[in-house]
């Protein structure tokens, strides 16, 4: 597998924060760098996840809008809880 190839980004911080951030780092026996690097990723893949479910609502939304087709939130919470109690179970068909 070849090696990706990193680019430098240089970010400003604001001095308490910097200092904080060189204590947590050293509490961690890490890098500075490698705990930015790790917040930077973990925000990204949280943000990447939040925009896929914004716009799979907005599907939903427009799908709903176009056809009326919906689950009631009793068997949405019925299908919910039958999840919760380990069952692997369908989710409930769609309806007028």
């Amino acid at each position: 597998m070849p090696m990706a190839v990193k680019s430098t980004t240089s970010l400003k911080l604001e001095p308490e924060t910097k200092v904080r951030l060189q204590h947590l780092a050293e509490l961690k026996r890490r890098s500075s760098h490698w705990l930015m690097c790790e917040a930077i990723e973990q925000y990204v893949a949280r943000e990447e996840k939040r925009e896929q479910m914004r716009q799979d609502a907005l599907a939903a939304w427009t799908e709903y809008q176009a056809t009326g087709r919906h689950v009631s939130v009793t068997e949405a919470d019925a299908w919910l809880a039958r999840l919760e109690a380990g069952e692997d179970v369908d989710p409930p068909t769609p309806h007028e």
